[in-house]
């Protein structure tokens, strides 16, 4: 069958071609009511615009770029989610691109996104600042979404996640618990170190040192959390508490108490981070630190979208959400396991 062209798209809507190009590309004096007309002829012939033609004549392609560390990991999955939401509501598709933090991908995932001639690119992953950089210094719009790339200079949305740390660090205090332990998802990506940096800040304040040995990186797995509960649960100093910098980690713990026969909470207290959907379905029910998921896709998505207008000389906007601490089932005052 041939394919359908814009000649029939205009032909069918009653209109000239101009008036179907203005209404792909949201230009021109054409109304809200011909235009929704024209796309819905458009949708009925299933026409689909020429992104690399759109692209050469300097035109949106209406199509956008995430880069994020891992869709499988429930947080970056209900970002991944609330981006396609926001942005179909708003007339773009989007190419979401799972990087694992290894500068390699990222480097050939923008490539990627750069032939798509992309309309912008949302960064949620880890990797070389260098490479991000590099992508900063091109005409393409950039907005960093729940990570920090110091001196990057693009606008951004994220948690405080020094603040969020110290949250759970506080929680844990007033409980009465006094040896804690923090597993720390990979120690290269800004989120992580502002969470161990702060956890062991507010511990500092009440006069209690976090160790070293007690700060342990963890690939961000269920699997790697357990397995590095299983050591902490080991040593004869086990800690009464420990602090997960994501809730996969946080699973792995919970995991890991069963099998050694800990009890959770009354032996071991565990607050994860983020507030997913993972955190209503452990047993117990998991305390966390929630960060605000939609909003903040929300506001990269209009700050992504305002700089591809023509923005030049507007100084990069840097947003900081605030996080809360959510108590559920998973902490309690320690138990037997405590020692003074």
């Amino acid at each position: 069958m041939k394919p359908t062209t814009i000649y029939d798209v205009a032909r069918e809507a009653g209109v000239s071609i101009a008036s179907v190009s203005n209404a792909i590309n949201g230009k021109g004096k054409i109304g809200k009511k011909k235009r929704e007309e024209i796309l819905k002829v458009m949708e009925r012939l299933n026409y689909q615009p020429s992104v690399i033609a759109s692209a050469l004549t300097g035109k949106k392609t209406y199509t956008l770029g995430l880069l994020i560390p891992d869709v499988a990991n429930p947080f970056f999955a209900e970002i991944a989610r609330a981006v396609e939401d926001i942005a179909h509501s708003a007339g773009y598709s989007v190419i979401t691109c799972s990087t694992d933090n290894q500068d390699e991908r990222v480097l050939a995932y923008i490539r990627l996104l750069e032939q798509k001639s992309v309309d912008g690119i949302l960064i949620g992953t880890g990797g070389g600042a260098d490479i991000l950089a590099q992508l900063a210094e091109k005409p393409l719009p950039t907005v960093t979404i729940a990570r920090e790339v110091q001196g990057l200079p693009v606008s951004g949305v994220a948690t405080d996640d020094f603040r969020g740390a110290t949250l759970a660090a506080a929680h844990l205090l007033a409980l009465g618990h006094r040896r804690m332990a923090v597993l720390a998802e990979d120690l290269k990506v800004s989120s992580s170190q502002e969470r161990v940096r702060g956890f062991r800040f507010s511990l500092f304040e009440a006069g209690i040192r976090l160790e070293d040995r007690d700060i342990l990186p963890c690939a961000s797995s269920i699997e790697d959390g357990k397995r590095a509960t299983l050591e902490l649960l080991r040593r004869e100093d086990r800690p009464t508490a420990v602090f997960c910098s994501n809730e996969l980690l946080a699973v792995g713990a919970l995991q890991a108490a069963r099998e050694a026969g800990i009890s959770v909470p009354a032996e071991l207290s565990v607050v994860g981070y983020d507030n997913t959907l993972l955190s209503t379905a452990t047993n117990p029910l998991l305390t966390t630190i929630a960060q605000p998921i939609e909003q903040m896709v929300k506001l990269a998505f209009e700050l992504l979208i305002g700089s591809g207008q023509e923005s030049a000389g507007l100084v990069p906007q840097r947003i900081v959400m605030q996080p809360e601490l959510v108590e559920r089932e998973s902490t309690a005052m320690p138990g037997t396991a405590e020692l003074d």
